[in-house]
């Protein structure tokens, strides 16, 4: 690739990284909005509310950025940058489209992504740390104790797909995806998405921030922007999970005119799995921190195990 080539694709992933993540945001808003008969909304700006979304972005601007006296400054200050950033790094191996629709084609892009997003969660854990607030340090500890557990399951079902395909790379497995596939990962999907939402600390398995217990986990010391990067780090962390188990086990761009409708059939089937994130937690209740520990070691684990299992003798077969 030359330089502009280079450039071009930068400046498309970062386009992304800005335009997505709060399409998410502003969706969210409006599928709650209409969902639980929330009136404000809906009424920002006029029209179906459009202007819910700028309206927080003024107000975080306007907030004031205070730092706790006996916080650790430097770690406080750094921790919306570990929380955000790896998100953007995820997005440059993510395939959006067919004929090199993707930053950089990476051989190893499956534990190249499912590492950095390994970090991205660091940065909750190093702002509870940082706060000097025990409620921000115990949230800091159930979310690194969360990251133990559904790290697990969503390494061994993405394992299961690359054993399917017989490649590590992101773009690998969809130029060998078959649509018989679905079916047979179906469980694989679930794990993975699930473990992906945990992961995020999305409702149902948002213990970590329990309005009622900890007050806001972690970020209860941060105002102004720096809390907003942490929320527009969970919209690109949403768009980054839905759109890895698009390509994982839904086929990515996969479907009819594929060659010059394949980046649309990603973003719907990304859009598609985006509702069903903001559905769930419209539709169900925060689960405690020992019920998410148990779903995790005795229900996904165990399904994770079964699929990798399954993906075996079905490899086995086929040769």
């Amino acid at each position: 690739m030359d330089l502009l080539d280079v450039a071009a694709r930068l400046v498309a992933v970062l386009l992304a990284f800005l335009v997505l993540p709060l399409l998410v945001g502003q969706g969210e808003h409006k599928v709650m909005a209409h969902m639980q008969g929330r009136v404000g909304p809906m009424h920002a700006g006029g029209f179906h509310g459009w202007a819910q979304l700028v309206a927080d972005g003024v107000k975080f601007a306007q907030k004031e950025d205070i730092v706790p006296a006996g916080a650790d400054r430097r770690v406080f200050r750094l921790a919306p940058a570990v929380a955000l950033i790896p998100y953007l790094v995820v997005m440059i191996a993510i395939p959006f489209g067919p004929d090199g629709m993707v930053g950089q084609v990476l051989d190893a892009g499956i534990f190249f992504v499912l590492a950095v997003l390994g970090v991205g969660v660091l940065g909750s854990l190093m702002g509870g740390w940082a706060s000097a607030n025990k409620y921000s340090l115990l949230g800091g500890m159930r979310t690194a104790a969360q990251l133990m557990a559904y790290e697990l399951p969503l390494l061994l079902t993405a394992a299961s797909v690359a054993m399917a395909a017989g490649t590590l790379s992101l773009t690998g497995i969809l130029a060998a995806f078959e649509w018989w596939w679905v079916p047979w990962q179906l469980v694989g999907a679930f794990v993975f998405f699930t473990a992906g939402l945990a992961e995020l600390q999305r409702p149902p398995f948002d213990a970590p921030i329990a309005n009622e217990e900890i007050v806001f986990g972690a970020y209860t010391e941060y105002s102004g922007l720096r809390f907003a990067f942490f929320l527009l780090a969970e919209y690109a962390g949403i768009v980054v999970v839905c759109a890895l188990t698009a390509v994982l086990f839904l086929g990515g761009w996969h479907g009819p005119a594929a060659d010059t409708l394949g980046w649309l059939w990603m973003l719907l089937k990304t859009g598609v799995l985006a509702f069903l994130v903001i559905w769930t937690r419209v539709a169900w209740p925060r689960l405690r921190a020992d019920q998410i520990q148990k779903f995790a070691w005795t229900v996904l684990v165990p399904l994770a195990l079964a699929q990798v299992a399954l993906t075996g003798v079905v490899r086995v077969v086929i040769a």
